[in-house]
């Protein structure tokens, strides 16, 4: 009677979790792009941060018009995503306690003991958080193609299936060559403002996208290429 009831809620969440799964707009992440359930594509990059409150008054003037030629210039649309966490300094406490039973010299140990103790104060009292930036660069495929692509899983046949998917495949390539072309713009405009950036890969990917929808959790899922129902 236990084993049927245990089974019964097992599947029960199995089920809640696919229900919860068929409302996220992502299909797949792979080769540093996110693709979403309709078609549409994307790339991330993580910026750096700049102190602007800190530039002179021409200074910030200069930023703020080499801002806006940057977004005037675009002829597609780019979203600006910070991201805030509370910083988990838990690791960082370990390796202080490590470090303070491994010394010999009792002074040290007294000062490190007293540091510690001040840092678990102060992060108890007050939220130590973390910042993190992002820039989504989107790429939507031609609305013909996609259909053609729709029209062709309908009717075509069994033997056509290997043409079919070396077509996505090289559909795929070329597709993602664009977004990669926009994204590369997008770094080059914003090394100019004095803003470093990279391309995230697809682990960083399924690890940002792992963390925004279960912020419970630490781990995210091992590399790869993530479908839906694996990625989050």
């Amino acid at each position: 009677m236990f084993i049927q009831a245990r089974a019964a809620r097992n599947n029960m969440a199995l089920q809640n979790a696919s229900a919860s799964q068929s409302f996220l707009p992502i299909r797949e992440i792979r080769d540093s792009v996110v693709v979403l359930v309709d078609g549409g594509m994307r790339m991330v990059l993580m910026a750096s941060s700049l102190n602007f409150a800190l530039k002179s008054q021409d200074e910030q003037m200069a930023l703020l018009i080499q801002f806006q030629n940057f977004v005037n210039a675009l002829d597609f649309h780019v979203e600006f995503f910070i991201q805030s966490r509370r910083l988990d300094i838990q690791p960082y406490l370990r390796i202080l306690e490590d470090r303070m039973k491994e010394q010999t010299n009792d002074l040290v140990k007294i000062q490190t003991k007293e540091y510690l103790d001040f840092v678990k104060n102060f992060t108890e009292s007050t939220n130590v958080m973390s910042k993190s930036f992002f820039v989504v660069v989107p790429y939507s495929p031609p609305i013909v193609e996609i259909q053609r692509g729709v029209f062709g899983k309908l009717f075509g046949g069994r033997s056509k299936k290997t043409e079919m998917e070396s077509a996505a495949a090289d559909s795929f390539e070329k597709h993602r060559s664009q977004l990669e072309q926009r994204s590369y713009v997008v770094a080059q405009s914003l090394a100019s403002l004095g803003v470093r950036s990279v391309i995230l890969g697809t682990e960083e990917l399924v690890e940002l996208y792992y963390k925004l929808f279960n912020p419970g959790e630490k781990d995210a899922p091992q590399e790869g290429s993530y479908t839906n129902n694996e990625a989050v």
